[in-house]
């Protein structure tokens, strides 16, 4: 682990200001990323977190380096909020040799092991039975280390979240399930897919806890985690947590959303994850409205620094591909 990456991850656990400036970097990164597709400067395609930063910084805040994250393709605010570099991420974003892999995992392959993001996972759901089993190798370990698999509201209705949960739950593995609902399973919302109301309540079936937390709201969010790490890390077995949340962009660069009623992205911007988290700070005392306007100053010029160093990065060579397969 470098030492910036370090005491990044640092500075998320123990710091609610660091929080709210994490937050407002995953924003201004992921508002970049767009506009570099225009540019012709990223391939294929990327999907997006802006609205969901609460989500990652909370999650991030609770966990120790040590603990395993499985997260999905929409990974980037969950890897910076980890700890990673905005030079790593738009490195893996644009494939130039500074990204956290040298370039070859992409968008949708962001991974540090050093502070416990293992590969994000591009097929729906994957990460959650690969949970199951970072929680069983720290079970046999004997560490008091914890696995936790996010993922998406439509990843809920496969198979893997089920045998990934069920599993977890009757060999009472330390892991800690959750779900970003971000109302949308691609272009679906989740009431023509999912016909309850609470993913969370699923837990129930399976004889683990289950809680709905407002995944705009970051102090919720760490709380929550913390709670469900801390009963893993005891014996007491995993929990399910749903997360609600929005995410302000499509589902990927080339959707515009259209599908969306009027005037609903409006009503959740109301409770903007950044918006409501600084006015918080600033009524404590933790910030001044002059931080605000330098911390987003500050940030933009930060994530434009790394995207003109990646712009000018090389790209990796055909023998890139061969570097990370054992044998």
């Amino acid at each position: 682990m470098s030492s910036e990456v370090l005491a990044r991850r640092e500075a998320v656990r123990s710091d609610r200001r660091a929080r709210y400036e994490r937050m407002v970097e995953i924003r201004a990164l992921e508002d970049k990323v767009r506009g570099l597709f225009a540019e012709g400067l990223v391939h294929g395609t990327t999907h997006t977190c802006q609205g969901q930063e609460a989500v990652a910084v909370g999650v991030a805040a609770a966990l120790r380096p040590s603990d395993a994250v499985c997260c999905t393709y929409r990974g980037h605010g969950h890897a910076m909020a980890l700890g990673l570099t905005p030079l790593q991420v738009c490195g893996e974003i644009m494939g130039r040799t500074v990204g956290s892999i040298g370039g070859v995992g992409g968008s949708m392959h962001l991974c540090d092991m050093s502070v416990g993001l293992l590969p994000t996972f591009a097929i729906v759901g994957a990460g959650v039975p690969v949970a199951a089993g970072a929680a069983l190798t720290a079970q046999v370990r004997g560490t008091d280390d914890v696995a936790v698999a996010l993922f998406g509201d439509g990843a809920a209705n496969i198979g893997a979240f089920h045998e990934g949960i069920n599993l977890a739950a009757i060999w009472n593995l330390p892991a800690v399930f959750i779900c970003e609902n971000n109302q949308y399973g691609e272009y679906s919302p989740i009431a023509t897919t999912t016909p309850i109301a609470n993913i969370a309540d699923r837990a129930g079936g399976y004889g683990i806890p289950g809680e709905v937390v407002d995944g705009q709201d970051a102090d919720l969010v760490f709380a929550a985690v913390e709670s469900a790490a801390a009963r893993a890390r005891s014996g007491d077995g995993p929990s399910l947590l749903e997360m609600k949340t929005y995410r302000y962009a499509g589902h990927s660069r080339s959707d515009t959303a259209p599908y969306r009623p009027e005037g609903e992205f409006e009503e959740w911007y109301q409770r903007d994850p950044i918006n409501s988290f600084g006015a918080r700070l600033v009524a404590e005392g933790l910030l001044t409205e002059g931080d605000i306007d330098e911390i987003a100053v500050s940030t933009a010029a930060r994530v434009d620094a790394a995207v003109e160093e990646c712009a000018a990065a090389a790209a990796p060579g055909v023998a890139s591909m061969f570097e990370n397969v054992l044998v």
